[in-house]
């Protein structure tokens, strides 16, 4: 059983209270007031839930991090950049990268990014705490990604790419070009292959939320 939360923004458990199986599950209920996730990733938190489920509250152990000291610039994707095959630009048209990511892919059945997802983080992106890199092709939107940031921790949810090497340009426009700023590291939440191919590494919970703390204190 996991519980479920009340009307205080900042009553989440603590993450130790965390199922191990599903790998992270927290909590449930809610809202996704801007003041609640703001709160949830200050905690190491994220919603993750499909459509028609209540809102899930997550925080897996072990945590998924891209840093910008291990980010991997394969040598196809730094002769792209220096060709300069795409355009790349910050916060110009958030919620069409969110449209983006939450258009179908291949045979994949839904998207967690429902519509109360989205109006959340569109919300959050009013409020100044969430961001978008635009990855275009002449005037085209081809790629994109879209996430958040508290200080100098950055937190990734979701990127689409249409073209080749698309999110990778929008990975490598906040990880080696600083276009979010100074960050520390870009949560990634969970391991995948391809996250793993650039440089992601896995990380224990209790290391993570050290770090966590540690970043989310720093000037932006």
């Amino acid at each position: 059983m996991i519980p479920l939360l009340g009307p205080d923004p900042a009553g989440f458990p603590p993450v130790s209270a965390a199922l191990n199986e599903p790998n992270g599950l927290l909590a449930a209920g809610g809202d996704l007031s801007v003041e609640r996730l703001q709160q949830a990733y200050r905690r190491g938190i994220f919603p993750w839930f499909s459509e028609g489920d209540p809102i899930l509250w997550w925080s897996p152990d072990p945590r998924t991090l891209l840093t910008p000291e291990r980010f991997h610039v394969s040598k196809s994707l730094a002769k792209w950049r220096r060709q300069e095959r795409y355009q790349v630009t910050a916060d110009t048209a958030f919620e069409a990268v969110v449209d983006g990511c939450a258009a179908p892919r291949g045979d994949e059945a839904g998207t967690w990014i429902v519509p109360a997802m989205q109006a959340a983080f569109v919300s959050l992106h009013q409020a100044g705490l969430a961001h978008s890199v635009e990855v275009w092709r002449g005037e085209e939107l081809v790629g994109g990604l879209f996430g958040s940031r508290i200080g100098r921790a950055a937190f990734g949810e979701s990127m689409f790419s249409w073209a080749p090497n698309a999110s990778k340009f929008a990975l490598a426009a906040i990880l080696v070009d600083g276009l979010w700023g100074e960050i520390e590291f870009l949560d990634v939440q969970f391991t995948t292959e391809h996250l793993l191919s650039l440089g992601a590494e896995e990380y224990p919970r209790s290391v993570f939320m050290r770090w966590l703390a540690e970043a989310t204190a720093l000037p932006l």
